[in-house]
């Protein structure tokens, strides 16, 4: 069985305090790309639980997220692991705030669903994804949502209107336990415009959408790293997008247009500086 496994960006994202858990408690809104992993899942005679990826430095058992997404459906329906082959081909970026890891997670837990005869419905297979990350209900239901708690708590949203995406990752890392670290030692000075976007969505409009996007890890980056960053978003905007925003934890920053000859000029243009960038549609 071949299954997609679509990234997400985040449209907006706000932390709203740590919980007494440890996490945090957040408010963001969520949608679905065309830019996506392809995992072929194939039965094989006695070797168990296996993961293979076309990128050499991914783990492979229960450490990747697909293979303990594989190992929560089978405890959900009571019965023993199976002899599995699940095999990865990468094209969303690893550590780049897009969900890969839990939309690979999220295309196994479909997938068996599938192959069972879908003994659980969506939510229920969402609720089987809280046990295996945070990203991973959303990455499960897709499309426009907004989500709330750790990311598990889900509401549908109003499609965002059909639109180009330009996505684009520099080349560096960013650690999301020091952006939580930092975010709890300063005040956020901006706050995503969560209502006015909801509100825009509703209406189908794209561009009143674009103008509220906004995600507040970007005020706690690292000074130098959020100068890449910008760099990024303002040349999508003089690029024609109609807003610009960073994904997750980041470092990858995305622009929605709605020419597709802008789109594809902008994608071109980062490409020369940035080799992980993508021309990409809403899903």
């Amino acid at each position: 069985m071949e299954v997609q496994a679509y990234a997400k960006l985040n449209l907006s994202l706000d932390i709203l305090g740590k919980r007494p858990d440890g996490y945090h408690e957040l408010r963001m809104v969520m949608q679905s790309i065309s830019l996506a992993d392809t995992l072929t899942l194939t039965e094989h005679g006695g070797e168990g639980l296996r993961v293979r990826a076309n990128l050499h430095f991914l783990p492979t058992g229960e450490r990747n997220l697909a293979a303990a997404a594989a190992l929560r459906f089978w405890e959900a329906r009571g019965q023993e692991p199976e002899d599995l082959d699940i095999a990865i081909e990468k094209r969303i970026p690893v550590c780049a705030g897009m969900a890969g890891g839990s939309s690979d997670a999220a295309a196994v837990l479909r997938a068996l669903n599938a192959r069972a005869g879908e003994p659980f419905s969506p939510l229920e297979l969402a609720k089987i994804g809280e046990r295996v990350g945070s990203d991973v209900p959303y990455c499960v239901l897709g499309g426009t949502a907004l989500a709330e708690g750790r990311g598990e708590i889900l509401t549908p949203l109003p499609p965002l209107p059909a639109c180009w995406v330009v996505v684009c990752k520099p080349d560096f890392p960013v650690s999301t336990p020091e952006l939580f670290a930092q975010a709890d030692r300063v005040k956020l000075r901006c706050r995503p415009d969560t209502r006015g976007l909801l509100a825009a969505l509703e209406a189908g409009d794209l561009g009143g959408v674009a103008r509220r996007m906004y995600n507040v890890f970007e005020d706690v980056m690292p000074p130098r790293l959020h100068a890449r960053v910008a760099e990024i978003k303002n040349e999508l905007i003089q690029r024609g997008a109609l807003g610009a925003c960073m994904s997750g934890s980041g470092p990858t920053a995305f622009g929605l247009f709605d020419r597709e000859g802008a789109a594809e000029e902008a994608r071109a243009a980062l490409r020369e500086r940035c080799r992980d960038t993508f021309l990409c549609r809403t899903v």
